[in-house]
């Protein structure tokens, strides 16, 4: 949740102009409202933060909507004696991404969110530490350090205050990669920070560099390719939420050639040199895809295009509307409402699902969740490059 605010903030920063002629600007800040009024409470002791509402074992075992759901509502939380870096950093990344959208709006609760930042980082600094708790459902396989580099990064950018600078050409630690994505945020962080030209380790470590080396592992031509291509031109990191790496790639493609063009730079891979416009290209070409220019013909978004998804795997949409006081049999919802081979009878418009496999090939059948799952930080990283391709021409 913390990312998908932190990129949907990103987004009404880079691409306000585009987001107000489409007449979502609004609607975006009161989706990052709605996340940053949950972080404000979920933050209200010091060296405190609660990161989990309910039992995820138990909730995963029954397939109702959240309506009637009766299962435990336990609190997960981390403190000093059960650190959680990696949530404590995305959640102050999120706070300081977000006050400075609500600045010029809302400038007392704008500081009341970089304020909670500044602690919440300090908390993710102070104790270290990968919390388990969610386990196996979200499990941090990439560590903390690119959490605290991401957090740093956009403290710095809404404070200007050396103390971040110093964290982040100083202490932090950054690597090349070849994914963005909910658990490894290196490459936002570099493709911020060469924004900003700022060099870490006393000038030797060039966040331009790395954020060219991400470019660099996903463009088909290349030289220092690592990521797959699809038969249909789609980028396939693995199975599960594939699309989540499709817009996540797209935006930051999108948000690093608008940086290039404005410095006058290019990407630069060995011997050969891409200029911002094929970036921009790219992340056409693969939004393109998943609203239906793929070897299918239909689109991934469900209620838009042709023969989009009829079944997502998302309990609100495929359970039909119940009395709030009607009891589900848990061990009867499966068979009920998951195995059901029927359209999803109230639609879950505008979300992009996981989408089809390595060689293009998608089943509508919502019990397969590699690909009809949809997630929210699959669309967070979508509306900046929708908004930008919506306004301009490339």
């Amino acid at each position: 949740m913390a990312f998908t605010v932190t990129t949907l903030a990103w987004s009404a920063l880079a691409y306000s102009e585009e987001l107000q002629a489409a007449g979502e600007l609004s609607n975006l800040h009161s989706a990052i409202r709605w996340g940053t009024d949950f972080f404000l409470k979920t933050a209200a002791r010091k060296n405190s933060l609660y990161v989990q509402v309910g039992d995820p074992v138990a909730d995963h075992n029954c397939w109702v909507r959240p309506e009637n759901m009766n299962t435990p509502r336990t609190l997960y939380k981390i403190d000093q004696n059960t650190p959680g870096t990696e949530i404590a950093a995305e959640t102050a990344a999120a706070m300081a991404a977000s006050s400075i959208v609500f600045r010029k709006i809302d400038r007392p609760y704008a500081r009341r969110l970089l304020n909670k930042a500044k602690l919440l980082f300090e908390f993710a600094r102070n104790y270290k530490g990968t919390y388990d708790g969610e386990c196996p459902f979200y499990c941090s396989y990439s560590g903390y350090n690119d959490e605290l580099l991401w957090a740093a990064t956009w403290l710095y950018i809404a404070t200007r205050r050396d103390v971040y600078y110093k964290y982040i050409t100083e202490e932090a630690i950054t690597a090349s990669v070849a994914e963005f994505s909910w658990d490894l945020k290196y490459p936002g962080a570099q493709v911020l920070l060469s924004g900003i030209n700022i060099t870490g380790e006393g000038g030797e470590q060039n966040f331009k560099t790395q954020a060219d080396n991400f470019v660099c592992s996903i463009l088909p031509e290349s030289p220092f390719n690592q990521v797959y291509m699809s038969p249909g031109g789609l980028i396939h990191l693995r199975d599960g939420a594939n699309t989540q790496y499709v817009t996540s790639t797209a935006f930051l493609f999108s948000v690093y050639s608008d940086m290039l063009s404005r410095n006058k730079q290019t990407v630069k891979c060995g011997n050969q040199e891409f200029q911002p416009s094929r970036l921009m290209q790219f992340a056409k070409q693969q939004m393109d895809y998943l609203l239906g220019n793929n070897p299918k013909g239909r689109s991934y978004m469900v209620g838009f295009g042709v023969n989009p998804p009829k079944q997502p795997h998302h309990r609100g949409a495929s359970v039909p509307v119940l009395a709030r006081s009607e009891t589900v049999n848990c061990g009867m919802s499966f068979m009920q409402w998951l195995n059901k081979d029927q359209p999803n009878p109230n639609e879950l418009t505008g979300a992009i699902v996981g989408g089809p496999d390595r060689y293009d090939n998608f089943n509508d059948k919502r019990w397969l969740s590699a690909m009809l799952e949809p997630c929210t930080y699959i669309n967070s990283l979508a509306v900046g490059t929708l908004a930008k391709l919506a306004l301009h021409s490339i």
